[in-house]
């Protein structure tokens, strides 16, 4: 048993200085302060069994005490530099932090101003016995600190995290087992310290820097929710929404994230998981690839035991990227053809209402040229004039549904161009008025209440309000009333006539195409088209317009647009 418990020793020192040096090119490759922390750690595990192996037993000069003491004080600084790596993430409290810094710089003290140091085997006084007592519960206190730590932290994370931060728990635990199994005497309690030991250098080992095939297997469950979203990604998603929800998950799973986003290529988020809690990172991880962004908020360990996941990342926005682009194209061709049917529609439909609307006037000029081309010598002058007459008041009534034609054509399409500028009111709906009543502009008042100005398109408010004017003069009875009134960043037009109003059958349609106000087609002399096309101009300039009955009689209409 002696040669088994021995050659268990060379194993340790073995594994502990193969420790020591994957901590030392961990933290070469890192350089931050965690790496360091642990780099020391096994740096003094290290120097401690393979240096220790050098050292007599007894101690027989001055130097051989110094490297004694020296070999005891690495032992005292480990769990102290343990303890280090397990906060540098985390944070502890500053109590806590005192307390472990402390403890440890007084033990340290106490090794060095220790009278002798026995041999192995040889009773020591009682100041040594109690330094003894102190060093263990020193060792132990600061590994359940370091035990409970990494085993908290790893709740929530990867399964690759998890498992390497609950290894160092273990081995801290394990350590410390074996340091204390070591003090009583025998070769059975012996043989079990150096094979806990064993055990504790090992979980280090794969904790620290575990092989590559063995981070395949524990990845195994986030990879294959990876791969079926990416699966899903490629071939069931078609919309940009569908493909950021299909791969924030798996996202958040593989690198144990809190919360999530995936953003587009303009910055735009698509979508988001969670939201970012006050105990996340305060700065998102960003990974930036051609078309997508995925936005992290990992855990503070993620950066040290997480680097793989952090790096499957970039394939994972790359993919996410070309998926992107994918619908993009898919979206802008949708896009192009559905605009290209709306324009046939529209197209249509203006053929369709041009052809309707044409035919009366165009029958009847067609009408008046042939009585005149053939009837022209049969006629006096006062019968040729009236058809001239009458042939003008058609050609104008042309000219204008044409250009009433147009204006819906272009309201349909979208086509018209808002561009507000500051306008005189009163000025403005008086000359509007004079326009649009001609010689009976004296039966219509212009009123303007508040402010005298308003930030609107002029263009719009000349056609509106030429429209209503209009309908009061042709359908309704003077006194006709234009007034306007500016308040809360709005400019509120009203027309109200004293005519008969608007027959309540029709109040619903009112602003339907071709819709009269409850006057016969064939005795109007409108198109029907100036409601329609009052309300569409109204709502081109983000307003609306609406119909209100006045009282006691009579019709009121009012349009509501913005003036910032």
């Amino acid at each position: 048993m002696h040669d088994l418990v021995t050659a268990l020793k060379v194993l340790n020192s073995v594994v502990f200085v193969v420790l020591a040096l994957v901590g030392v090119r961990r933290w070469r490759r890192r350089r931050d302060e965690a790496a360091l922390w642990l780099a020391l750690s096994f740096l003094c595990l290290g120097v401690v069994v393979s240096a220790g192996r050098l050292l007599p037993s007894h101690a027989h000069g001055v130097l051989e005490g110094a490297l004694l003491r020296l070999e005891l004080e690495l032992l005292v600084l480990f769990p102290y530099l343990v303890f280090r790596f397990a906060t540098a993430y985390a944070r502890p409290s500053r109590r806590l932090l005192r307390i472990a810094t402390t403890l440890t710089a007084a033990l340290s003290a106490w090794t060095f101003a220790l009278p002798s140091i026995p041999a192995a085997g040889e009773s020591g006084p009682a100041s040594f016995v109690v330094y003894v007592v102190a060093f263990l519960v020193h060792w132990a206190v600061l590994s359940v600190v370091v035990t409970i730590r990494l085993s908290r932290a790893g709740r929530g994370q990867p399964s690759v995290a998890r498992k390497r931060m609950r290894l160092l728990a273990f081995g801290a635990a394990a350590l410390t087992v074996a340091l204390i199994a070591s003090v009583p005497s025998g070769d059975a309690v012996a043989l079990g310290a150096q094979i806990v030991a064993l055990a504790a250098a090992l979980a280090f080992l794969l904790g620290l820097d575990p092989p590559q095939f063995v981070r395949t297997s524990w990845r195994q469950p986030e990879t294959q929710r990876l791969q079926e979203a990416i699966q899903g990604l490629m071939t069931l998603a078609t919309t940009r929404a569908e493909v950021a929800q299909r791969v924030l998950a798996p996202v958040a799973g593989l690198v144990g994230a809190s919360a999530a986003a995936i953003l587009d290529a303009d910055g735009n988020v698509l979508a988001q998981q969670a939201v970012p809690g006050a105990g996340d990172a305060v700065e998102p991880v960003e990974v930036r690839e051609p078309g997508a962004t995925l936005r992290v908020w990992i855990s503070p360990y993620a950066p040290f035991f997480g680097e793989d996941e952090l790096r499957n990342l970039h394939t994972v926005a790359a993919l996410a990227g070309i998926a992107l682009d994918r619908v993009r194209l898919f979206e802008q061709e949708h896009q192009s053809r559905v605009a290209l049917e709306r324009a046939n529609e529209l197209m249509a439909n203006f053929i369709a209402l041009a052809a309707h609307e044409l035919r009366t006037p165009v029958t009847t000029v067609h009408g008046f040229v042939q009585t005149l081309n053939r009837l022209e010598h049969r006629l006096d002058e006062a019968q040729k004039q009236e058809l001239r007459t009458s042939l003008e008041q058609q050609t104008v009534r042309m000219a204008s549904l044409v250009e009433q034609l147009l204006d819906l054509s272009r309201l349909d399409a979208e086509a018209v161009e808002v561009r507000p500028q500051r306008l005189d009111l009163r000025r403005r709906l008086s000359d509007v008025v004079d326009v649009a009543a001609g010689p009976r502009a004296a039966e219509v008042q212009v009123e303007v209440v508040g402010a005298g100005t308003a930030n609107v398109d002029p263009a719009i408010v000349d056609h509106i309000v030429t429209n209503l004017v209009t309908n009061a003069l042709r359908y309704g009875r003077a006194p006709i009333r234009v007034s306007a009134h500016v308040h809360d960043a709005q400019v509120r037009i009203a027309v109200e006539d004293s005519g008969p109003g608007v027959a309540r059958e029709i109040e619903e349609t009112l602003f339907e195409r071709f819709t009269r106000a409850g006057v016969p087609r064939d005795r109007a002399a409108g198109t029907g088209l100036g409601l329609a096309i009052a309300r569409a101009y109204a709502r081109a300039h983000r307003g609306d317009l609406r119909y209100e009955p006045r009282q006691p009689t009579g019709a009121r209409f009012v349009v509501e647009l913005p003036s910032p």
